[in-house]
């Protein structure tokens, strides 16, 4: 069996009638906020209206989940997404940051039955972190994309 190549859908890349929720971790804001600027961006190219996004920032990644769990009971939105950084230290906090954050991400994912991508970083170094900073952007298309085949599925 052939595997089909991994490529975006056009058809699914198209923004216009979608809300979007975005919640930022504060904490390494200085690598967050331009996840966060670049996640913005990509969703205005794909037609996102400035009006339809909400960006609310958190302390950290932990409290990342209870917002996005928040957003999801408002129900106005057609997908959230999580942008947040967390770089190893020299203690366990950081296995377990990264473990609990992810998987309360995808909690409120299957919970709400919405599309959330997860754009919290784990990192070993400041340097992977700057490596990886377009990962608000990759989010962005992860988001509109999955709104739309949802709307897709449920057609």
């Amino acid at each position: 069996m052939q595997h089909a190549q991994q490529r975006d859908n056009p058809a699914l890349l198209i923004g216009a009638k979608l809300s979007v929720g975005i919640v930022q971790a504060r904490f390494n804001a200085d690598l967050t906020d331009r996840m966060a600027e670049g996640c913005v961006a990509e969703l205005h190219a794909l037609g996102v209206k400035p009006d339809a996004i909400r960006h609310i920032t958190v302390p950290g990644a932990l409290e990342i989940p209870l917002a996005l769990a928040a957003l999801a009971e408002n129900d106005d939105f057609d997908a959230l997404i999580a942008l947040g950084c967390v770089i190893r230290g020299d203690t366990y906090h950081f296995e377990l940051v990264c473990n609990t954050s992810a998987a309360g991400v995808q909690q409120v994912a299957l919970e709400f039955g919405l599309p959330v991508a997860n754009g919290i970083i784990t990192v070993d170094t400041e340097a992977q972190a700057h490596a990886r900073i377009d990962k608000g952007r990759e989010c962005a298309r992860v988001a509109v994309e999955m709104a739309n085949l949802l709307v897709e599925i449920g057609d």
